[in-house]
């Protein structure tokens, strides 16, 4: 059968009706709850809903119980729908699966059965080969904005731009801890739009205070305003030391990426100019995720790889290893302390590196 990303599912089911079976499987939960939706919303009439879904975890189900979902007539429809979670917890031997291999050889015409399989777990070989298998990845941060404003609309909520600006860098990218987030100022906010100083209330973060002020004042080698921004940061809900360890790691090590560029001769204008977009061409190649905008990420680490040699680099990274190692220590529970003296160690330049 075939293969659709989750852009190219949500085109296809405006036209013509659903095939039988969707095998949902990706890296992101959260769309993949809304293609669930959009498949219901296209299958079963509202009205209808009642007595045409069922929904079931993959690891309750008894082969008699699976065939009766599946094979049972919609009541007063044309489509009744099954949706199956967690499909990662089938084991490969047990009767279900074998039960399920059996029904994909003939599926019920009148029933869309949707499986979806957790982000954890690859996906089933076989269950993408004979499906229509739909690849969920996680979004590129520039959609990230644009879903939550799309989730927002739903929840009947205005953002002020500087507030969303601030949701986002709080945040980050999981669109899991977004909606929630936006659910709170949707209530929170009422009718009128919600300011920055409702996400600075909700979420604990007050401007020039996000874990991106901290990356950018050590990756600056700002180590006194770096310093004082630890604790504050650290309060912040969600917030730990390990977490804001991996923002500066990162960082570190796309501004080692952007300093190997530039000793490779790779050139760059005030601006960031070819170096730039040397980086977002590796970032675009890579995919990673949780770093914001690509093209302002890019154009960050080639301003700071100005600031540091590749030796002074290699030591900034061996510094953040063992900071690690002291965070993840049972016997240290400092970890304002530890971020504090890795920035400011940071910021001095090191004789090995000169």
């Amino acid at each position: 059968m075939g293969a659709l990303t989750f852009d190219a599912l949500l085109r296809s089911l405006k036209q013509g009706v659903p095939d039988p079976v969707y095998y949902l499987h990706g890296e992101e939960d959260v769309l993949k709850e809304e293609a669930v939706r959009a498949l219901l919303q296209r299958a079963v009439d509202p009205a209808a809903r009642d007595f045409n879904v069922d929904q079931r975890g993959a690891a309750e189900l008894e082969p008699e119980s699976f065939n009766a979902l599946v094979n049972t007539p919609p009541m007063l429809a044309v489509l009744r729908a099954v949706v199956i979670r967690g499909m990662e917890h089938l084991r490969k031997t047990s009767k279900v699966r074998q039960e399920l291999h059996r029904y994909l050889d003939a599926p019920n015409p009148s029933t869309v059965l949707i499986l979806v399989h957790g982000a954890a777990e690859s996906p089933d070989a076989e269950l993408l080969r004979r499906t229509t298998a739909v690849t969920v990845d996680r979004l590129p941060p520039a959609r990230v904005a644009r879903w939550m404003a799309h989730r927002a609309q739903q929840l009947g909520l205005t953002l002020d731009a500087d507030a969303g600006e601030l949701l986002l860098a709080a945040v980050g990218n999981d669109l899991g801890a977004l909606s929630g987030e936006l659910e709170k100022l949707a209530s929170l906010a009422g009718e009128r739009p919600a300011s920055r100083d409702d996400v600075a209330a909700l979420v604990g973060v007050r401007r020039g205070e996000t874990l991106q002020d901290l990356v950018e004042s050590t990756l600056e080698r700002r180590g006194a305003a770096a310093a004082r921004l630890v604790r504050p940061v650290l309060e912040q809900a969600g917030m730990s030391g390990v977490r804001a360890l991996m923002a500066l790691g990162t960082a570190l090590v796309g501004t080692a990426l952007a300093r190997a560029e530039l000793d490779r001769g790779t050139r760059g204008d005030r601006a960031g100019g070819g170096l730039a977009s040397a980086l977002l061409a590796h970032l675009r190649t890579a995919r990673p995720y949780g770093l914001g905008s690509w093209e302002q990420t890019a154009a960050r680490w080639a301003r700071w790889a100005e600031l540091w040699t590749g030796g002074e680099l290699r030591s900034a990274l061996r510094m953040a290893l063992d900071a690690d190692r002291a965070l993840k220590s049972s016997t240290v529970t400092n970890e304002a302390g530890i971020l504090e003296q890795l920035v400011l160690s940071l910021a001095v330049p090191t004789r090995e590196a000169a």
